[in-house]
């Protein structure tokens, strides 16, 4: 009995489980190339969803799956300009006596300069 006992461990600080006699998960590897032309493998489990598309370890590029389908384009919006902002806030007519009024003002138009405070 005495030759037994294990020493120094502590209650469920360690498994002494083993993998013997453990068979491992099924695998697939999946071969990808990137647009840079690096091309590189990837293991995944069996029963995983393959992804079409995987960042390359080398250059970070978005490498598509080889034999997999294209990934579809995701609808993006356009991009919205200063002037598309600007336009959602005030119509044409307004900013043109805006600009007008400025003008005036940078002109000298508008009367005795102004004092800038310091």
């Amino acid at each position: 009995m005495a030759d037994r006992v294990l020493r120094g461990s502590r209650l469920g600080a360690v498994s002494y489980e083993n993998e013997r006699g453990q068979a491992p998960a099924a695998r697939v590897r999946v071969d990808f190339t990137c647009p840079q032309g690096h091309a590189f493998d990837v293991v995944f489990a069996e029963e995983a969803d393959l992804p079409g598309v995987w960042d390359c370890p080398t250059c970070g590029a978005a490498a598509q799956a080889v034999g997999g389908a294209a990934p579809a384009a995701k609808a993006s919006k356009p991009a919205r300009t200063h002037w598309d902002m600007l336009l959602e806030r005030r119509s044409v007519s307004d900013l043109q006596v805006l600009l007008d009024e400025r003008l005036a003002e940078i002109r000298g138009d508008s009367g005795p300069p102004r004092r800038r405070s310091a």
